[in-house]
């Protein structure tokens, strides 16, 4: 009943919001929902034992003839992407407070988060599927109803790359099914099965090809700047902050597991592309004069970084994919928040139109250099405990990748830097001396923010102790089946 709660919450909260439509009403629904989906949450996580076991599970009988049931549970792993999914969620909704959206608008983001929680808890293949095809029809709809000039030609992009991978994911689970003894989508039954490394590899690759299209991991990332830069920032909000996870979380909980003699076979070559987005989308960013496509291509070296700790497949990398997945998603819908704020006060994205904003908005300014510190990973911010551990990890690996995806902190720190200077600091310009400071509802989404950013870059071992048994129970499987070989 509980994983039932958790996901029938926002899903109750969409039905009310879209049924209030113009309804001014409609903003302060949502954002009771989302509060409340929150609260349950953590009542939740206070309720959960910090072991590797797999609690709260819902198992019920779905579609029986077709060997389907609805099967959820949360670990230490699936734990923290259910709290990041429930913490961003009020911040995205009150960030969107001055556009006054409609309830169908606010409708679309809680079933989506219905969705993502689907994807976070399923422990049935089919389940899985479902929710990760219902994340992406409310997204499409967000970008396409409320997107920028060009929101149809680049929403069309992004839905045929997403439908295209998911396609082979589709093939791959029904194979995997109809191996399984009791023609199950059980996820202990996809890891129970023993298929040969020719069979594993095309697996890893109908599964890869779908998660690193979500995340996305170089070279199947084209979609991502045109998307984030066209789409409303609610929108962006998401896609960055909470449903490029789906991806990563999926390569963790099914693509390796389920073909480890794949992995065995094509996780270098996967590592490697990880590592080439890291520089490649580092390098990209620095030629940026548009401000968001400057953090979409930022979000795309980070995201691969995080990647790249998961293939070299030890506790360090994992623990510190599984931190950064957090403090990525904190810390990128904080800066797409406060250049929301910029952007609509001063109607352009051109980071040239902008200078001495700081001089007119000092909490602004404030609060947009702790978020961007974090992004940066400096030492006591969120961060850098992330990238530390993802750095250690690839070492261990390989210290010649280390060094090279270590460069997405020196490139990192100086592109991001360079754009605040030229933003924040400066002389100011007709448009930017009139600047308006932020306001009651801003401050709040800002100051919760920042907030994150220090106290888990100060003290971070709480959520390094929920996903760390999980973690290392599930690189023993793993390695097992690997060596048995």
């Amino acid at each position: 009943m509980d994983i039932l709660l958790l996901l029938l919450l926002p899903i109750a909260g969409a039905i009310i919001t879209a049924v209030l439509g113009q309804s001014p009403k409609a903003k302060y629904v949502a954002l009771t929902a989302a509060l409340v989906s929150l609260a349950y949450a953590i009542c939740l996580t206070a309720r959960f034992q910090l072991d590797a076991s797999t609690q709260f599970v819902a198992d019920y009988p779905w579609m029986e003839t077709m060997g389907v049931r609805f099967k959820a549970g949360i670990d230490g792993i699936s734990l923290l992407l259910v709290l990041l999914t429930n913490a961003l969620l009020p911040l995205i909704v009150l960030a969107g407070f001055k556009q006054n959206q409609s309830g169908t608008f606010y409708g679309l983001m809680l079933f989506m988060q219905a969705g993502l929680l689907t994807v976070f808890t399923a422990l049935d293949a089919f389940l899985f599927y479902v929710g990760w095809e219902a994340a992406l029809i409310p997204i499409y709809f967000i970008c396409a109803l409320w997107g920028g000039e060009n929101r149809i030609k680049v929403n069309l992009k992004f839905f045929v790359y997403t439908i295209f991978g998911s396609l082979f994911m589709l093939l791959a689970i029904i194979y995997l099914h109809l191996q399984t003894p009791g023609k199950t989508y059980d996820l202990q039954d996809f890891y129970a099965l023993n298929l040969d490394a020719a069979t594993q590899g095309w697996i890893f690759w109908a599964f890869f090809l779908a998660f690193a299209i979500k995340m996305p991991v170089f070279p199947f990332h084209t979609w991502q700047p045109d998307t984030y830069t066209e789409a409303p920032t609610a929108g962006t909000m998401l896609l960055s902050g909470i449903m490029l996870k789906m991806g990563i979380y999926g390569v963790i909980r099914w693509l390796i597991p389920v073909a480890p003699l794949g992995f065995a076979q094509w996780g270098q070559t996967a590592l490697i592309l990880s590592i080439i987005g890291v520089v490649y989308a580092a390098i990209i960013a620095f030629t940026q004069k548009d401000v968001k496509r400057l953090v979409a291509y930022s979000s795309i070296s980070h995201v691969g970084l995080i990647s790249a700790g998961i293939f070299v497949w030890n506790v360090q990398g994992l623990q510190g994919a599984m931190i950064q997945m957090l403090n990525h998603g904190i810390n990128v819908v904080g800066m797409f928040f406060v250049l929301d704020i910029i952007i609509r006060r001063l109607g352009t994205r051109e980071i040239a139109s902008m200078g001495g904003i700081a001089k007119a908005a000092p909490q602004l300014a404030i609060t947009f250099l702790i978020i961007l510190l974090g992004t940066v990973a400096l030492p006591l911010t969120n961060g850098f405990i992330g990238e530390f551990l993802l750095l250690m990890g690839i070492y261990q690996y390989n210290i010649w990748l280390s060094v090279i995806a270590g460069l997405t902190i020196i490139f990192g720190a100086v592109y991001m830097l360079r754009m605040y200077q030229q933003v924040m600091l400066g002389e100011a310009n007709k448009a930017t001396e009139k600047f308006v400071d932020i306001d009651c509802t801003e401050k709040w989404v800002l100051y919760v923010i920042c907030a994150l950013v220090i106290i888990i870059g100060v003290y971070p071992q709480p959520i390094l102790n929920i996903s760390e048994p999980a973690v290392s129970q599930l690189i023993e499987v793993v390695n097992a089946k690997v060596l048995a070989k």
